[in-house]
């Protein structure tokens, strides 16, 4: 067999044929290529249920400051969570998924939460893709609206905005129910 056509040689053809220079830092990628069609809009709605009581809590405190006890909004406070995420506000209500990740309280002076969590979905056709956000959260205002960052799965190059209501909290167990709706452009 010459050296041309020995299958080394062809395999390294290949390659250069098939990746380029694998000297690149960057290369252009067509969209078609990557499977991606056409961009789509998707409005989400479901009620997160953030637990701080009882046996199961959903949201443990992970990490507090010295000052944390005396400030008033509770700055330094760390919680990672695995809230259920639900069709409605009720307890027992469907569940669509898992908000996953820690919030901490950021400000000095309000309750400013800093979110940095994943929506993992375990319903229909999303079941297994996920959504991130990172953003703040002011607690007290009606409504907040934090970006999403990426996604994953169906969600893949995901990007937008949700908005959270507070819907119920419980100021003898600091239990909440908030409701999200979810606006995400998404291949």
């Amino acid at each position: 067999m010459s050296k041309l056509c020995s299958p080394l040689f062809l395999l390294v053809l290949l390659s250069i044929l098939t990746y380029g220079n694998c000297n690149e830092f960057s290369r252009k990628l067509s969209k078609k290529a990557m499977g991606l069609k056409r961009e789509k809009l998707s409005h989400l709605h479901f009620f997160f249920h953030d637990i701080v009581s009882g046996k199961n809590p959903t949201a443990v405190k992970i990490a507090e400051a010295a000052v944390t006890n005396r400030s008033a909004t509770g700055f330094g406070l760390m919680a990672m969570i695995d809230d259920p995420l639900t069709v409605g506000p009720e307890a027992n209500s469907k569940i669509v998924g898992r908000a996953q990740g820690m919030y901490a309280q950021a400000s000095i002076n309000d309750i400013g939460l800093l979110m940095v969590l994943n929506f993992v979905f375990v319903e229909g056709k999303y079941n297994g893709s996920s959504l991130s956000v990172l953003g703040r959260n002011s607690v007290m205002s009606i409504v907040r609206e934090m970006p999403i960052v990426g996604g994953s799965g169906l969600f893949r190059f995901g990007r937008g905005y949700v908005q959270a209501k507070t819907h119920t909290f419980d100021f003898k167990t600091g239990d909440a129910v908030v409701e999200y709706n979810v606006y995400v452009f998404h291949y």
